[in-house]
């Protein structure tokens, strides 16, 4: 395939979304096909059938094509940290990013023992975006930019991504664009992110019902949401997914912060995730919620609220064994067993 050009205009992005191709509905058929004639007990494999069966739809053949994994890693500052709605300063941001490089952070230890090539992209953390809470966090020239660092951070021959973020303050812009979206009450949506009391997270709330209510008229299509709500990160996550589903490369989302950022090309096109896992389920309170509202079901759930793409990353263990498991498993044909078999994991233990 082609490679893709960079966008120039929200429109281009519209563009690039409704053009996005979906799942292959003959490969899936044949996965499917294939599952009922491994040499196993009927769904006894669980959701590990349901991974390779989501994975070979997207073309995915032999395990050579499950070698070339990455993890790619945006990191953001955010002007509404101004409103103390973090604990911690933005210099962590910084700290963190540097850690990475240092090859020193929980992600860069989990990348190490599942064989993941990790990529950190920092976006202009000496520029937080503006503060939502008194007007747009970005212009769209600002926004397509880092729609762009997404776009170029995915290739046609990855087999397989996962993406995070890394950015003191993301929890409360992620609690923004679900509330917008959602429109449910602020506090469903609002957790301690890095360590909040309380209090602050009833301020936290408070901040972002100001941030939806003052940029709500300047929000005509979806996109305009990341625009005036979101981060550099997340506009970067929203560029990457769209990348990864024209190149037909399946994606692992990470928690909470990185499952929201996603949500204003979801409401441009609800078929724009089909090629998204989710890692796993985040401490984070309002990440169950999303996921239910999102129907999207989640490979771990581990009581994680780390981020930095730390689950997404954890999870290619499963994904990579589900996969091993339906292109290199026995069939009952190949092991000269009676199809007539297939027993109950219940009766087996009998």
């Amino acid at each position: 395939m082609k490679k893709l050009e960079l966008v120039h205009t929200i429109g281009d992005i519209f563009n690039l979304v409704d053009s996005a191709p979906t799942w292959s509905k003959e490969l899936k058929e044949k996965a499917v096909e294939r599952q009922k004639n491994l040499l196993k007990p009927a769904n006894s494999l669980g959701q590990l059938e349901d991974i390779a069966v989501f994975l070979s739809s997207w073309g995915k053949k032999t395990m050579k094509d499950m070698e070339k994994i990455s993890t790619i890693v945006f990191a953001g500052n955010h002007g509404v940290c101004r409103q103390s709605v973090n604990p911690f300063p933005q210099e962590v941001t910084f700290q963190m990013v540097e850690t990475f490089k240092l090859g020193k952070a929980a992600i860069n230890k989990i990348c190490e023992s599942n064989e993941i090539n990790l990529e950190v992209i920092p976006i202009d953390l000496e520029k937080p975006t503006a503060d939502i809470s008194i007007g747009r966090a970005m212009d769209e020239t600002e926004f397509i930019e880092s729609f762009n660092i997404g776009l170029r951070a995915v290739s046609e021959n990855m087999d397989l991504i996962t993406l995070g973020e890394m950015g003191i303050g993301n929890t409360t812009i992620a609690s923004a664009l679900c509330y917008y979206f959602f429109n449910n009450d602020v506090s469903s949506w609002v957790g301690p992110g890095t360590g909040s009391n309380q209090d602050q997270v009833i301020h936290k709330g408070k901040i972002i019902e100001r941030a939806v209510k003052t940029n709500r008229p300047g929000i005509v299509r979806p996109l305009d949401a990341g625009v005036s709500l979101g981060g550099r990160e997340q506009a970067a996550i929203c560029g990457a997914v769209v990348a990864a589903k024209h190149y037909s490369v399946p994606v692992i989302l990470d928690g909470f912060i990185c499952t929201a950022a996603v949500l204003p090309i979801f409401f441009e096109r609800k078929d724009i995730l089909d090629h998204c896992l989710i890692g796993h389920s985040s401490k984070e309170p309002g990440h169950d919620l999303l996921l239910k509202m999102l129907k999207k079901k989640p490979i771990l759930n581990l009581d994680m609220a780390l981020g930095e793409g730390s689950g997404a990353a954890l999870a290619t263990s499963i994904v990579k064994a589900a996969f091993k498991c339906h292109v290199e498993m026995a069939t009952f044909e190949d092991a000269g067993v009676s199809g007539c078999l297939l027993y109950t994991s219940d009766a087996a233990d009998e």
